[in-house]
């Protein structure tokens, strides 16, 4: 798992965020890098594969990093730039901050794009970990996260925070975000379909992440 922060380690809640189909609107980092790279009808096929279970996360991990031999940073700082995110996502940060409480991206996408969420203000961001673009080493497939590792990921933040777990708040959008919506209680299905939206204590569907956080906030207790 790749571990990115900004340090410290006081907070008086936790919000972690999924990034594809959630911060990133309606796409996933994949699919941004892949129209960069002309790879895009690739990319949807193998996202199918994924979709109807054929392959796993680590299945698909190696399959882009062997499709994205040509990948570099600058493109993916481009894809980064590029992606249609939601709105309000560097104003959540900079509140969450300023009540003395953390956010966290957790994500089964690549670190070498979810690290530049970083730069928005997050304070963590825990994403599958690849070589350094472009690949010059093989991938480490106990790198690559599963929806399980979302749940353990928090749990070690929340314990590191020193939090109960009414203090902390999910945000996603899709299946793989299901098994920390079942752990936690408070938990905001955005954009989401009927199917993780059913499991969270509320949904959001909108283009301003502001307004997903007022829901959140909504359920820490007072």
């Amino acid at each position: 798992m790749r571990h990115e922060t900004d340090g410290g380690t006081r907070a008086a809640s936790l919000h972690v965020f999924d990034m594809d189909g959630t911060l990133l609107t309606g796409s996933s980092a994949s699919l941004q890098i892949a129209r960069r790279l002309g790879t895009y009808d690739d990319l949807v096929e193998l996202e199918a594969r994924f979709a109807a279970g054929e392959i796993d996360t680590r299945g698909f991990a190696a399959a882009i990093h062997e499709l994205w031999r040509e990948l570099t940073q600058a493109a993916v700082a481009e894809a980064f730039a590029a992606s249609p995110w939601l709105n309000g996502i560097e104003q959540v940060c900079r509140d969450i901050r300023e009540r003395g409480e953390r956010s966290a991206v957790i994500t089964m996408s690549p670190d070498f794009f979810a690290r530049h969420l970083l730069d928005l203000g997050f304070d963590e961001v825990v994403a599958s970990r690849f070589p350094a673009p472009p690949f010059a080493e093989p991938l480490d497939p106990a790198a690559i996260l599963t929806p399980a590792d979302k749940v353990d990921i928090t749990e070690e933040l929340r314990v590191r925070f020193g939090l109960p777990y009414e203090r902390c708040v999910a945000y996603g959008d899709s299946m793989s975000d299901a098994p920390l919506f079942r752990r936690l209680t408070n938990t905001v299905a955005v954009n989401a379909d009927h199917h993780l939206a059913d499991l969270a204590a509320l949904s959001y569907r909108g283009g301003d992440l502001t307004e997903a956080y007022e829901l959140g906030r909504s359920l820490l207790t007072p």
